[in-house]
């Protein structure tokens, strides 16, 4: 193994984060891949920039805990349902009725599971919640926000809601689609979904860094150094605060920091903890989540025919994704708003993962064009050995 052309080459990774600190893109990142080769294993990791600018300054470090955004939805949410469909306890082409009757109405008795996982069930993608109780709150004074009723309502009002195109018709990505899986994994799976996740994934996969932050636990009542190893997000308008150990997302807020699309948090050793079973698993190496529902899972669902989308997770579009150039057509992934991503090359059997918090303090200079630039270079530098 060449091992100085490799680290002379990921020297090109830590310049390509550093350049994205230093045009302001990114606060801070920390990155981590493996891949075997020659009967080794190759790992990076790298952890640059600060992932707390204000109030005080904190620097990344691999330990750092981040907001995953919409990584929620393969990691938590995804991953809960298919160990439903393991069960026998949900079916993917049942209709959603089926476990929610209340969403039978307006037309969507033909909605299925596989629907919502594919984001073609025609569910308008995204609606704006959190203004709806902010009024509510200035009406009448109340504090609604992150309410065990804000949350029933807002999951309600989704159940309940029109389609926008008939299902199966458009893979339009969106959150209310896992707003409705995650009421799903509880009312099938009889708990909160952020006790089913961690009862049923993250526990048995030792990912002792993975959980939600409900709002009865939020950042003035998280243990100090749990919250000194977060990274702060964005400094809210309508929070009037800079997000620290509480949810960035503004619905997933609403629903008290636990909800199918948004809300978990994680490290970067925890989520490649959890595509490294991902990997094992599809191969038949590990039993930690069962083979033969992952491989469907795992796998592009053409709903429509040019859909990219499995069930839950995203596949490389030829061209322009951000996995970049060199991940093969057999390879998943997703990303989160806040400035998180994750691929995974099943063939190859490739991870890299990039944890940033893009959206502290300069979400509106971010064009965060980075992703595809750190995964090329780390898979050419991983070959050059």
């Amino acid at each position: 193994m060449k091992w100085s052309a490799v680290r002379r080459k990921l020297g090109r990774v830590d310049r390509a984060i550093d350049k994205s600190i230093a045009s302001a893109e990114i606060p801070g990142a920390v990155a981590g891949a493996r891949m075997p080769k020659n009967d080794e294993t190759l790992e990076y990791f790298s952890e640059r920039g600060f992932a707390v600018l204000q109030p005080e300054r904190i620097p990344m470090a691999r330990r750092t805990i981040f907001d995953l955004a919409s990584l929620t939805k393969p990691i938590a949410t995804t991953t809960a349902i298919l160990l439903l469909v393991d069960e026998g306890a949900v079916e993917l082409d049942a209709p959603v009725a089926k476990y929610l009757p209340l969403f039978s109405e307006r037309g969507k008795e033909a909605v299925t599971i596989r629907n919502l996982l594919t984001h073609s069930a025609g569910l308008k993608p995204w609606r704006a919640y959190h203004e709806i109780f902010l009024q509510k709150e200035r009406k009448t004074g109340e504090s609604l926000i992150g309410t065990p009723e804000a949350r029933t309502s807002v999951i309600d009002r989704t159940v309940r809601s029109a389609l926008v195109h008939e299902p199966g018709e458009a893979a339009v990505y969106g959150d209310l689609d896992f707003i409705v899986l995650g009421a799903v994994v509880e009312a099938v799976g009889g708990q909160r979904l952020d006790d089913f996740c961690r009862e049923r994934i993250f526990e048995p996969l030792d990912m002792a860094d993975t959980f939600f932050i409900p709002i009865e636990r939020d950042a003035q009542s998280l243990p100090e150094p749990t919250k000194r190893r977060i990274a702060a997000t964005e400094n809210c308008p309508w929070r009037d605060r800079i997000l620290w150990g509480e949810v960035h997302d503004p619905n997933a807020s609403v629903m008290g920091g636990v909800a199918g699309h948004a809300g978990l948090f994680s490290t970067i050793d925890d989520v490649m903890k959890f595509a490294q079973v991902i990997i094992d698993s599809w191969h038949g190496r590990s039993e930690l989540l069962p083979q033969e529902p992952l491989r469907l899972f795992l796998t592009r669902q053409n709903l429509p025919l040019s859909s990219d989308w499995a069930l839950g997770w995203d596949t490389p579009t030829e061209g322009a994704s951000s996995s970049g150039k060199h991940f093969s057509k057999n390879s998943v992934g997703h990303l989160g708003f806040t400035g998180t991503s994750l691929w995974i090359d099943l063939d190859r059997e490739i991870t890299i993962a990039l944890l940033t918090n893009r959206v502290h303090l300069i979400a509106k200079k971010s064009r965060f064009g980075l992703r595809p630039i750190v995964h090329d270079a780390i898979i050419e530098a991983f070959e050059a050995g």
